[in-house]
Order: structure tokens, then C-alpha cells, then sequence
């Protein structure tokens, strides 16, 4: 067998000379032997050329100044404007070499030096957990809404596992912006920037969800999330010295899977009710305890009155006998006397009756005179 190189034709007629460049004398040209061309004789060349072009009585000083002017355009061409939302880094044979403000600046021109211009103010927008145009907000102005997840889902992204053992799906944005103090470890140390944000989002969400249990996660303590992996998102991109600033971490969205989301659904509604009747039994609690409590306390401080009432009325008719009885002691005759004639008083002086003692007795048959009418009160038309 034949062995052929691989630029041989195969099956063909070969070239003149058999060389595969198609040219007498290989890639130098005729006449060349197969050698490269003298250095020396083409810059000779190149010099009658160029005398041929210029004008006569352009010697040698002409030249240079031509070569002079040619240097300084090149040096003037190092010079570059910065943007006001942008900083410039100086790059001298591919070294960082510092960073320049906005305005007008100057580095060595290329090939030697070069200029990395990055926009430091503008934010920037990762979403997780679905697909969107990248956005970026420019000046602190952002475009478009932030309230809700829009694009197609991704489900890889979003299914985190809970630290009770289930499973959540979150949707969340992280807003963030290269750090102005260090715009060169942004540049420099981080090749994919915004896919190394987007990987640490959603390792730092995934590692605080799984030491949360899912129903604070669905409920008001979801708040809590987002500080807490805004914090181990920067902590992380410190560790890297990305040079990136995590603005903040907005969750849009954190349901249970599809496939259980009404039983979800159902749990909380019963745990909302559940909240909702405690609220209510602890309200008609505190209006009917205090209720009861002032009841209890008037009724004790009417037993009370009452009880002193009794005591000081007892103690007045106690003190109102022995007294009597003192009197009693000493003139018993008239003491019965008066106590018979002041029960009869009491006793009958409401009465309408008129009792009189005996006619005969009123000094010898003489009939006494009563005005009766005197004694009886008109009332309701009758006398």
C-alpha cells in the first residue's frame, strides 16, 4: 500500500512538480526554491516603493517626519471618554493597570494598551425559576413589571425542597449591579457574570428554604426569605470577589407544586378559619369576661351596702331597746304607756278609719261633733 499524505489528490492528476500548493516553487512563489524571501530585500523593495509614491525632493527628513506624525496620531488615538454610568479600566499588554472616572482619559493605544469600560450603575435583572429578556435598568429606573412571574416556566429551577420534606415551587428576581469600588474583580475574576449571579441566587434560595418549613414559606413569614438570601447571596459573591452589589431579592411567586396545589389550598383556607374563630372566640372572650367581672363586683358591692345596711339598722334598734329598756327600768308604767300609744300610732295612723271610745264616757251623754268629711280624702269622684 501507498502511503499518501493528506493533501495528495486522491485519484487525480497531480500538480506541476508535484507539490501540493499548485505553484512551482511552493507557497514563495517561482522561482524561490521552496525558500522564504529575503527580509533585507523586502524592505528594500518597500523603500523604492514608497519613494516612487512620495513626491521628488522627499528625502530622508521627510520621511521621518512623516514617521513622527504617524506616531503622535497613534498616541493621540489613546485617548477615550467614560460615560457618567460607567468606569474605565486601563489595560497595559492585557495587566489592570487602574480605573478611570467619567470624562475624558488617555491609555496607550493598541496593541500595547486597551480600555474596559463596564456600566456601573446600571442594575441588572435574573430571574429564576422562569424565562425572561434579560432587562436591565439603567439610572435606577426599571422597566417593566416586577409583581409577577412572566415567560415559561423552569421547573428545574424552581422546585426547592423545603426543610419539612416538601416540596415548593419559587419564582423569585435578584437585582443587582457591579460594585462601583470594585469594578475590577468584576472584569477580571468572574468569566460568566451574570450566569455566576444567577447559580449563587439559586444556591443561596435553595439552601434557605430548605431550612424553612413550607407553611411559614406560603404565608406572611415569606418576607423573611428574602433578606436572609440577599445576605448569603453577597456573602457568597464576596467569597469570589465577583465585584457584584445584591440590590435586593424579590420573591414573585412561592406555591406548592401543581399536582398538590388544591389540598394546599385547602390546608390553608382551613387555617385561616382556624385563625379567623379564634380571633372571633378571643373577641366575644374579652367583651363578655369583663362583663361578667364588672356584674360580679356590682353584686358584691351591693351585698356589701347591704350587709352594712342590715348591721347598722340591727345595731340601731339594739341601741334604740337598751335605751327604752333604761327608761323602762325607771318608770315602768308610763314607759308601757307610751310604747303602747306609739304602736297604735304607727300602726293605725295611715288608717282612714275614725274609732271612737265610748259616748257615754264623753262627759254625760253628750254627743260628740266629728267632721267626718275632714277625715276622708276626695278620691276618683268619690267622697
Amino acid at each position: 500500500m501507498r502511503d499518501e499524505m493528506p493533501w495528495s489528490d486522491q485519484g487525480g492528476p497531480r500538480n506541476q512538480n508535484n507539490n501540493p500548493w499548485g505553484q512551482p516553487g511552493g507557497p514563495w512563489g517561482q522561482g524561490s526554491g521552496g525558500q522564504p524571501p529575503d527580509l533585507e530585500e523586502m524592505l528594500r523593495r518597500s523603500q523604492e516603493g514608497l519613494k516612487q509614491i512620495l513626491p521628488s525632493g522627499f528625502g530622508g527628513r521627510g520621511l521621518a517626519i512623516l514617521v513622527l506624525v504617524a506616531v503622535l496620531a497613534w498616541l493621540l488615538s489613546g485617548l477615550y471618554t467614560v460615560g457618567p454610568n460607567e468606569i474605565g479600566l486601563n489595560l497595559i499588554f492585557g495587566k489592570y493597570m487602574g480605573k478611570t472616572q467619567a470624562g475624558l482619559n488617555y491609555n496607550l493605544p493598541g496593541p500595547i494598551g486597551s480600555v474596559v469600560k463596564l456600566a456601573v450603575t446600571d442594575r441588572n435583572i435574573t430571574d429564576v425559576g422562569f424565562r425572561e429578556e434579560p432587562n436591565v435598568v439603567s439610572d435606577g429606573r426599571r422597566r417593566g413589571s416586577v409583581s409577577a412571574p412572566r415567560g415559561p416556566e423552569a421547573p428545574e429551577e424552581s422546585l426547592m425542597l423545603t426543610g419539612d420534606e416538601n416540596i415548593a415551587d419559587v419564582k423569585f428576581r435578584v437585582i443587582w449591579q457591579i460594585d462601583p469600588a470594585k469594578p475590577e474583580d468584576y472584569a477580571f475574576n468572574v468569566a460568566n457574570q451574570a450566569g455566576t449571579v444567577k447559580a449563587v441566587a439559586e444556591s443561596a434560595m435553595r439552601e434557605i428554604v430548605g431550612q424553612t418549613q413550607i407553611q411559614k414559606i406560603l404565608t406572611a413569614d415569606r418576607k423573611l426569605i428574602e433578606p436572609a438570601s440577599q445576605a448569603l447571596m453577597q456573602k457568597v459573591l464576596d467569597d469570589y470577589h465577583a465585584g457584584v452589589l445584591v440590590l435586593q431579592v424579590l420573591l414573585l411567586s412561592v406555591d406548592p407544586p401543581q399536582q398538590v396545589i388544591a389540598a394546599f389550598r385547602d390546608v390553608t383556607a382551613a387555617q385561616q378559619d382556624l385563625q379567623r374563630l379564634g380571633n372571633e372566640a378571643e373577641a366575644y372572650a374579652n367583651r363578655v369576661v369583663p362583663e361578667a367581672r364588672g356584674g360580679a363586683a356590682r353584686i358584691l358591692q351591693e351585698a356589701e351596702a347591704y350587709r352594712e345596711q342590715i348591721v347598722a339598722e340591727a345595731r340601731g334598734q339594739a341601741s334604740r331597746f337598751e335605751q327604752i329598756y333604761a327608761q323602762y327600768k325607771n318608770a315602768p308604767t308610763i314607759t308601757r304607756q307610751r310604747l303602747y300609744l306609739e304602736t297604735m300610732e304607727r300602726v293605725l295612723g295611715g288608717s282612714e278609719k275614725v274609732i271612737l271610745d265610748d259616748p257615754s264616757k264623753a262627759g254625760g251623754g253628750v254627743t260628740p261633733f266629728v267632721p267626718l268629711p275632714a277625715f276622708t280624702p276626695f278620691q276618683g269622684g268619690r267622697k
